[in-house]
């Protein structure tokens, strides 16, 4: 009864308005007054930020905010795909006849996260890491490879919340959320980094100027708030650590795995 209550309460709040206000909220100059209090409740190292709190002009701006150069070196191999985010890994594995086996209890087809795109088939034996931003973490995305962006897409959608209890008991959140897909090639294949928004995220940006080209580590887009990312990589092409399991943090620039040569996949 609990859980449906909740489940309820959250179908009502998940509308684009309430972002949409929480987000004006927190470009304001008001919201300036928060900073310290938030970075104080969310234990975040105020000390790795690229200014000091004083020199942001509001609460959205200290949330997007930049670090210090050289905090989140890059794995720099030829064939690195690296964390494009601060992130808890909340599901990993391979994709099985186009399916994401157990995501918090919930399995998510490649042809709804990606809209029904024609690149779904792409990804149909590929591999996926579902990667969450929490508060606490820094929330601008990286290029998880070197390579070149092939192609964007936006999928309007509902702000479900992305945490533990969104994915457990909420349906399908992260094909149902808005989203902002990025496909880019590399010299063996593709990567799709799918950038899900989650309640209270008032938006998700690219950054501006954004290059064709792309090197791994550089800058991508951000969060207004934090979501998730689900990072997706083409059938055949893709090698896992072995050492990373559902349940562990990894940093920006953090390498997951190495690209192998693509096998027939299309």
């Amino acid at each position: 009864m609990k859980i449906t209550f909740f489940r309820l309460l959250t179908e009502l709040s998940s509308r684009k308005t309430v972002s949409r206000l929480t987000g004006a909220f927190a470009k304001s100059r008001a919201s300036r007054t928060f900073i310290a209090q938030f970075a104080r409740t969310y234990g975040i190292r105020v000390e790795d930020a690229e200014k000091a709190l004083h020199e942001y002009a509001s609460l959205n701006d200290f949330f997007t905010r930049r670090l210090k150069p050289g905090l989140r070196p890059v794995h720099t191999a030829d064939n690195s795909v690296v964390s494009p985010v601060d992130a808890l890994i909340t599901g990993m594995g391979d994709i099985r006849e186009g399916t994401m086996l157990s995501v918090k209890g919930q399995d998510y087809t490649v042809e709804e996260l990606l809209a029904h795109s024609p690149r779904r088939i792409n990804y149909t034996n590929g591999y996926f890491y579902v990667l969450y931003l929490s508060p606490t973490d820094y929330h601008r995305i990286h290029a998880p490879i070197s390579g070149t962006i092939i192609e964007k897409e936006h999928i309007p959608g509902k702000v479900y919340p992305v945490n533990d209890f969104g994915l457990k008991h909420m349906r399908r959140v992260l094909s149902r959320n808005e989203r902002l897909i990025t496909y880019m090639q590399h010299g063996t294949g593709e990567v799709a980094v799918v950038k899900v928004g989650a309640l209270n995220v008032s938006s998700i940006q690219y950054v501006s100027p954004l290059p064709e080209k792309l090197s791994a580590g550089d800058e991508l887009a951000y969060f207004e708030f934090g979501s998730t990312v689900v990072l997706l990589m083409e059938s055949g092409t893709y090698e896992a650590r072995s050492d990373l399991t559902v349940g562990s943090k990894v940093k920006m620039g953090e390498a997951l795995g190495t690209l192998k040569p693509a096998q027939s996949s299309r």
